[in-house]
């Protein structure tokens, strides 16, 4: 059995490190076997695959990686975790980096241990920062095949969400995977327990985008217009909201775009699916 799921054993590793876990670091760690079954079961690991694994912490799915993993690369923050976990698995088929992860494009990450793609992404990430992680992996040139992370169950209804639910993280995630809920993981499976449930998120990486832009960041600059004030409807949410970002059109020029576009000015933005955004971007390109 994983010895670093005992609580005993965290509590004492905690007070040996004089670390004591905060919500900013997003330091809650993970005691509950069955979710870490769960995880482990859906990144379907075996001696080919080459992890790289985002806030190891006292090392309880580091455990589980480096056995099943070929290599694990780990990127920790915190020095005194990071020097824990070098004692602790001295000798394993481990590359520790004590860096922050979204200072590292993963291809430097690759190039540190001196490896090529495919590879993937298997963390328990800190709420703080789950959105900045997911971005920052899966718009990089070289993303993971397959990612397999405990959230915030909040943050994953939003990245699962459906059209007439949905949210620009929603989008960002959707344009690069394919995201699906694989369980629900309580609250009382971490010590300390955080405020609410997590759960187990698995991205499996599309061979293309979802849709066809030459400008994803131009793409996304339309989608967020829409957003910034998303009870209005998007004839009269768009006009406002591109200026914001530093886009004038008049509100004329709005609604002949939507139309273009076939989109209903007066709906809202959480209704519109991918394809409905980049078909109304490509229509503001001719504005």
């Amino acid at each position: 059995m994983n010895p670093y799921l005992a609580p005993q054993r965290v509590r004492a590793a905690l007070r040996t490190l004089d670390l004591r876990p905060t919500r900013g670091m997003g330091q809650n760690f993970l005691i509950d076997p069955a979710a870490l079954a769960t995880i482990v079961e859906a990144a379907t690991l075996s001696r080919d695959d080459l992890v790289i694994e985002v806030g190891p912490g006292l090392g309880v799915l580091t455990w589980e990686l480096v056995r099943r993993a070929g290599l694990t690369i780990a990127v920790e923050l915190d020095r005194r975790l990071a020097a824990r976990l070098r004692d602790e698995f001295a000798g394993a088929p481990l590359q520790i980096i004590e860096d922050d992860v979204l200072r590292l494009p993963p291809g430097e990450l690759l190039a540190a241990a001196g490896r090529q793609p495919p590879y993937k992404l298997v963390a328990n990430l800190p709420y703080a920062i789950t959105a900045p992680v997911l971005r920052h992996f899966l718009e990089a040139a070289l993303p993971p095949e397959l990612s397999v992370l405990l959230v915030q169950w909040e943050v994953a209804v939003r990245i699962t969400a459906a059209p007439g639910d949905l949210s620009v993280l929603a989008h960002a995630v959707q344009l690069y995977a394919e995201p699906e809920i694989i369980a629900r993981v309580p609250a009382a499976s971490f010590y300390p327990a955080p405020a609410v449930d997590s759960a187990v998120l698995r991205l499996h990486r599309r061979p293309q985008l979802a849709v066809a832009v030459d400008d994803v960041p131009a793409l996304f600059r339309v989608i967020k217009a829409g957003f910034l004030q998303p009870r209005k409807q998007l004839g009269n949410a768009l006009p406002g909201g591109l200026a914001a970002l530093g886009v004038r059109i008049t509100r004329e020029q709005a609604l002949a775009a939507l139309q273009r576009a076939g989109i209903d000015p007066m709906r809202r933005a959480e209704t519109l699916t991918l394809a409905e955004w980049a078909a109304l971007y490509h229509a503001l390109a001719s504005v």
